[in-house]
C-alpha cells in the first residue's frame, strides 16, 4: 500500500461507508497521516476484523496529523439520494478539517468537487493508499458505532449484525415488522425472492 500519492504534498484520504445500507446514516471520513505513518493491520475496512478496525481507530486518531467525519442521516439520504449524500457528508467531513491540505484522495470513480482544491479519484483506493484506508476504518467505526446504538431502539432488525445492510435476516424483518423510523424509503427494502437481494 503506498503512503502517498505525492510526497511533496499534504494529502487528505476520503472515503465513506454505508452506502449499500437500507437503514441509518451515510458516513464519511477524512483524514491526514504523516508521511512515515505505519501499521501492519491497517487496510481497506472490510478486509479487517471489528476487533482490528476499533484497534486502528484508536491509532489513526492518537497519531493522525488531522481527522474529521461527516454523517447524512436516512432523512437526507431520502431527499438527496445516496450518492450526493455520500458527496455531501465527505464535503462535511473536509468542512471540519483545521489542516490545511494540497490534494483529495477519494476511494471510488466518482466525486464532487470541493472548491478549488485538486481531487484524485481512486478506484479501490482503500486497498492502495494509506490515507484512503485509514479513512475507511474510521468511516466504519463510526457508523457501526451509530447502528449499534439504533439497535437497542429496535433490536428486531439486527442491526448489530448486520448494521443496516439487506441481508435476507433483515429483509425477512422488515416484511414481518415494516420499516423503522430510521430506514431509507427511497430505497427497495423489499425483493420478490426470484428477483434475488439486492445491494443498492
Amino acid at each position: 500500500m503506498l503512503s502517498f500519492y505525492d510526497s511533496e504534498k499534504i494529502e487528505v484520504g476520503l472515503d465513506e461507508a454505508g452506502r449499500g445500507c437500507l437503514a441509518g446514516p451515510v458516513v464519511a471520513a477524512a483524514v491526514i497521516l504523516p508521511k512515515d505513518f505505519h501499521h501492519p493491520k491497517l487496510n481497506d475496512s472490510k478486509k479487517v476484523s471489528a476487533s482490528d478496525r476499533e484497534e486502528l481507530r484508536r491509532y489513526i486518531e492518537k497519531v493522525a496529523i488531522d481527522f474529521s467525519v461527516g454523517i447524512k442521516d436516512h432523512a437526507y439520504i431520502d431527499q438527496y439520494n445516496i450518492l450526493k449524500s455520500s458527496f455531501h457528508a465527505m464535503h462535511d467531513a473536509l468542512d471540519q478539517m483545521k489542516t490545511k491540505y494540497d490534494i483529495i484522495l477519494v476511494d471510488g470513480n466518482k466525486f464532487i468537487p470541493y472548491g478549488n482544491t485538486p481531487h484524485h479519484c481512486m478506484i479501490k483506493g482503500d486497498g492502495r493508499f494509506l490515507a484512503i484506508a485509514a479513512a475507511s476504518i474510521l468511516a466504519k467505526t463510526y457508523r457501526d458505532e451509530i447502528m449499534d446504538q439504533l439497535h437497542d431502539q429496535f433490536p428486531q432488525y439486527q442491526w448489530k449484525k448486520n448494521k443496516g445492510y439487506p441481508t435476507l435476516q433483515h429483509r425477512a424483518a422488515i416484511r414481518e415488522h415494516g420499516p423503522s423510523p430510521y430506514h431509507r424509503l427511497s430505497f427497495t427494502l423489499l425483493k420478490e425472492p426470484s428477483q434475488g437481494t439486492l445491494f443498492t
